[in-house]
Protein backbone atom coordinates (compact mmCIF):
# COMPACT_ATOMS: atom_id res chain seq x y z
CA UNK A 1 0.00 0.00 0.00
CA UNK A 2 1.34 3.52 -0.79
CA UNK A 3 2.24 5.35 2.17
CA UNK A 4 -1.20 7.88 2.83
CA UNK A 5 1.15 10.43 4.70
CA UNK A 6 2.51 11.97 1.44
CA UNK A 7 4.69 14.53 2.78
CA UNK A 8 8.25 13.60 3.07
CA UNK A 9 9.54 14.94 6.60
CA UNK A 10 12.44 16.98 6.25
CA UNK A 11 12.70 15.87 10.30
CA UNK A 12 11.15 12.74 10.75
CA UNK A 13 11.49 12.84 14.59
CA UNK A 14 7.95 15.18 14.14
CA UNK A 15 6.02 12.23 12.66
CA UNK A 16 7.47 10.28 15.45
CA UNK A 17 6.14 12.92 17.46
CA UNK A 18 2.85 13.11 15.94
CA UNK A 19 2.18 9.30 16.20
CA UNK A 20 2.80 8.96 20.26
CA UNK A 21 0.14 9.05 22.22
CA UNK A 22 0.63 10.74 25.90
CA UNK A 23 0.77 7.01 27.47
CA UNK A 24 3.95 6.22 25.54
CA UNK A 25 5.88 9.00 27.35
CA UNK A 26 7.43 12.08 25.99
CA UNK A 27 7.43 14.48 23.79
CA UNK A 28 3.72 13.00 22.87
CA UNK A 29 1.26 14.57 20.26
CA UNK A 30 -0.85 16.59 22.43
CA UNK A 31 0.41 19.76 21.23
CA UNK A 32 0.56 18.66 17.83
CA UNK A 33 -2.85 17.74 18.06
CA UNK A 34 -3.74 20.88 19.55
CA UNK A 35 -1.89 22.63 16.54
CA UNK A 36 -3.81 20.70 13.74
CA UNK A 37 -7.11 21.18 15.04
CA UNK A 38 -6.91 24.61 14.24
CA UNK A 39 -5.55 23.85 10.87
CA UNK A 40 -8.07 21.11 9.79
CA UNK A 41 -10.65 23.62 10.52
CA UNK A 42 -9.40 26.30 8.44
CA UNK A 43 -8.59 24.88 5.30
CA UNK A 44 -11.92 22.68 5.22
CA UNK A 45 -13.53 25.81 5.92
CA UNK A 46 -11.42 27.35 2.97
CA UNK A 47 -12.52 24.74 0.94
CA UNK A 48 -16.20 24.76 1.50
CA UNK A 49 -15.97 28.63 1.10
CA UNK A 50 -14.66 28.20 -2.10
CA UNK A 51 -16.78 25.07 -2.82
CA UNK A 52 -20.39 26.46 -2.10
CA UNK A 53 -19.97 30.14 -3.44
CA UNK A 54 -23.64 30.48 -2.41
CA UNK A 55 -24.17 28.87 0.83
CA UNK A 56 -24.69 31.42 4.12
CA UNK A 57 -22.91 30.70 7.19
CA UNK A 58 -25.02 28.23 9.41
CA UNK A 59 -24.92 25.78 6.19
CA UNK A 60 -21.33 25.91 5.88
CA UNK A 61 -20.75 25.51 9.69
CA UNK A 62 -22.62 22.45 9.38
CA UNK A 63 -20.79 20.96 6.69
CA UNK A 64 -17.36 21.80 8.43
CA UNK A 65 -18.58 20.31 11.47
CA UNK A 66 -19.58 17.02 10.25
CA UNK A 67 -16.80 17.03 8.27
CA UNK A 68 -13.99 17.12 11.02
CA UNK A 69 -15.79 15.94 14.41
CA UNK A 70 -14.05 13.30 15.91
CA UNK A 71 -16.11 10.56 14.68
CA UNK A 72 -15.54 11.07 10.88
CA UNK A 73 -11.37 11.87 11.75
CA UNK A 74 -11.42 8.94 13.53
CA UNK A 75 -12.92 7.26 10.08
CA UNK A 76 -10.27 8.73 7.93
CA UNK A 77 -7.27 7.66 10.35
CA UNK A 78 -8.85 3.97 9.70
CA UNK A 79 -9.01 4.24 5.80
CA UNK A 80 -4.86 5.54 6.18
CA UNK A 81 -4.28 2.78 8.72
CA UNK A 82 -3.20 4.70 11.17
CA UNK A 83 -3.85 2.83 14.13
CA UNK A 84 -1.02 -0.02 13.35
CA UNK A 85 1.54 3.06 13.16
CA UNK A 86 0.64 4.88 16.86
CA UNK A 87 3.04 4.29 19.39
CA UNK A 88 0.93 4.03 22.60
CA UNK A 89 1.72 2.64 26.37
CA UNK A 90 1.41 -0.95 27.79
CA UNK A 91 -2.25 0.34 29.02
CA UNK A 92 -3.70 1.62 26.05
CA UNK A 93 -2.44 -1.02 24.00
CA UNK A 94 -3.87 -3.84 26.18
CA UNK A 95 -7.03 -1.87 26.06
CA UNK A 96 -6.88 -1.36 22.45
CA UNK A 97 -6.70 2.43 22.34
CA UNK A 98 -5.16 2.04 18.57
CA UNK A 99 -9.13 1.40 17.92
CA UNK A 100 -10.27 4.09 19.77
CA UNK A 101 -12.02 7.38 18.58
CA UNK A 102 -10.59 9.96 20.31
CA UNK A 103 -6.59 8.63 19.94
CA UNK A 104 -7.58 7.95 16.07
CA UNK A 105 -8.97 11.68 15.26
CA UNK A 106 -6.12 13.21 17.87
CA UNK A 107 -3.19 11.26 15.51
CA UNK A 108 -4.94 12.97 12.51
CA UNK A 109 -4.86 16.52 13.50
CA UNK A 110 -1.10 15.88 15.10
CA UNK A 111 0.21 14.88 11.93
CA UNK A 112 -0.78 17.70 9.68
CA UNK A 113 0.16 20.23 12.83
CA UNK A 114 3.53 18.16 12.10
CA UNK A 115 3.20 18.59 8.61
CA UNK A 116 2.71 23.07 8.92
CA UNK A 117 5.59 23.13 11.45
CA UNK A 118 8.02 21.02 9.08
CA UNK A 119 7.46 22.61 5.45
CA UNK A 120 4.40 25.54 5.68
CA UNK A 121 0.73 25.73 5.58
CA UNK A 122 1.17 25.34 1.89
CA UNK A 123 2.61 21.40 2.50
CA UNK A 124 -0.04 21.39 4.86
CA UNK A 125 -2.95 22.43 3.03
CA UNK A 126 -1.96 20.31 0.16
CA UNK A 127 -2.33 17.23 2.41
CA UNK A 128 -5.46 18.04 4.11
CA UNK A 129 -7.14 18.71 1.02
CA UNK A 130 -5.90 14.88 -0.02
CA UNK A 131 -7.39 13.59 2.52
CA UNK A 132 -10.61 15.30 2.60
CA UNK A 133 -11.03 15.72 -1.22
CA UNK A 134 -13.23 12.60 -1.34
CA UNK A 135 -15.50 13.32 1.44
CA UNK A 136 -15.87 17.04 0.36
CA UNK A 137 -17.41 15.79 -3.02
CA UNK A 138 -19.62 13.39 -1.31
CA UNK A 139 -21.54 16.35 0.64
CA UNK A 140 -24.46 17.63 -1.53
CA UNK A 141 -23.77 20.93 -3.03
CA UNK A 142 -24.54 24.19 -0.69
CA UNK A 143 -26.28 21.67 1.57
CA UNK A 144 -25.47 19.59 4.80
CA UNK A 145 -27.27 17.27 7.23
CA UNK A 146 -27.79 19.54 10.66
CA UNK A 147 -26.63 17.43 13.53
CA UNK A 148 -28.74 15.09 15.81
CA UNK A 149 -29.50 17.13 18.63
CA UNK A 150 -30.97 19.88 16.51
CA UNK A 151 -33.21 17.57 14.30
CA UNK A 152 -34.39 16.01 17.45
CA UNK A 153 -35.37 19.44 19.09
CA UNK A 154 -37.16 20.63 15.35
CA UNK A 155 -39.09 17.16 14.98
CA UNK A 156 -40.54 17.32 18.35
CA UNK A 157 -40.83 21.18 18.07
CA UNK A 158 -42.72 20.85 14.81
CA UNK A 159 -45.13 18.89 16.76
CA UNK A 160 -45.52 21.49 19.60
CA UNK A 161 -43.71 18.77 21.98
CA UNK A 162 -41.85 19.08 24.74
CA UNK A 163 -38.04 19.40 24.51
CA UNK A 164 -35.27 16.18 24.83
CA UNK A 165 -33.14 16.75 27.96
CA UNK A 166 -29.61 14.90 28.35
CA UNK A 167 -28.36 13.44 31.47
CA UNK A 168 -24.95 12.86 32.10
CA UNK A 169 -25.12 8.65 33.62
CA UNK A 170 -21.85 8.07 34.22
CA UNK A 171 -17.91 8.76 33.17
CA UNK A 172 -15.33 5.91 33.30
CA UNK A 173 -11.97 5.34 32.10
CA UNK A 174 -8.49 7.12 32.97
CA UNK A 175 -8.15 10.95 32.47
CA UNK A 176 -6.71 10.34 29.29
CA UNK A 177 -9.24 8.22 27.96
CA UNK A 178 -12.04 9.04 29.28
CA UNK A 179 -15.88 7.73 28.01
CA UNK A 180 -19.11 9.48 28.63
CA UNK A 181 -22.23 7.62 29.18
CA UNK A 182 -25.54 9.83 28.77
CA UNK A 183 -29.14 9.40 28.10
CA UNK A 184 -31.04 11.48 26.14
CA UNK A 185 -35.03 11.50 27.36
CA UNK A 186 -38.61 13.13 25.87
CA UNK A 187 -41.55 13.31 28.15
CA UNK A 188 -43.98 13.05 25.03
CA UNK A 189 -43.71 10.43 23.72
CA UNK A 190 -41.84 8.82 26.64
CA UNK A 191 -38.80 7.60 25.30
CA UNK A 192 -35.04 7.04 26.70
CA UNK A 193 -32.11 6.32 24.84
CA UNK A 194 -28.21 5.70 26.02
CA UNK A 195 -25.39 5.89 23.96
CA UNK A 196 -21.57 6.21 25.10
CA UNK A 197 -18.43 8.54 23.55
CA UNK A 198 -15.33 9.89 24.51
CA UNK A 199 -16.22 13.34 24.50
CA UNK A 200 -20.36 14.69 26.46
CA UNK A 201 -21.23 16.22 23.14
CA UNK A 202 -20.34 13.17 21.06
CA UNK A 203 -22.74 11.20 23.46
CA UNK A 204 -25.33 13.45 23.32
CA UNK A 205 -25.52 13.30 19.45
CA UNK A 206 -25.19 9.59 19.25
CA UNK A 207 -28.08 9.49 22.18
CA UNK A 208 -30.35 11.90 20.46
CA UNK A 209 -30.08 10.24 17.23
CA UNK A 210 -31.26 7.29 18.72
CA UNK A 211 -34.27 9.07 19.79
CA UNK A 212 -34.74 10.12 16.90
CA UNK A 213 -34.93 6.76 14.99
CA UNK A 214 -37.25 5.04 17.19
CA UNK A 215 -39.48 8.15 16.70
CA UNK A 216 -39.34 8.22 13.26
CA UNK A 217 -40.28 4.46 13.26
CA UNK A 218 -43.52 5.16 15.07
Amino acid sequence: MTDPITHRFRSPELLQQALRHRSAGSPHNERLEFLGDALVNLVVAEALYERWPKADEGTLTRARASLVRESSLAELARRLELGDRLELGPGEMKSGGHRRDSILADAVEAIIGAVHLDAGFEACREMVLGWFDASLDELPTGKAEKDPKTRLQEWLQGRQLPRPTYRLVETTGDDHARVFHVACETTDPPLEEQAQASSLRAAEQLAAERVLATLEKK
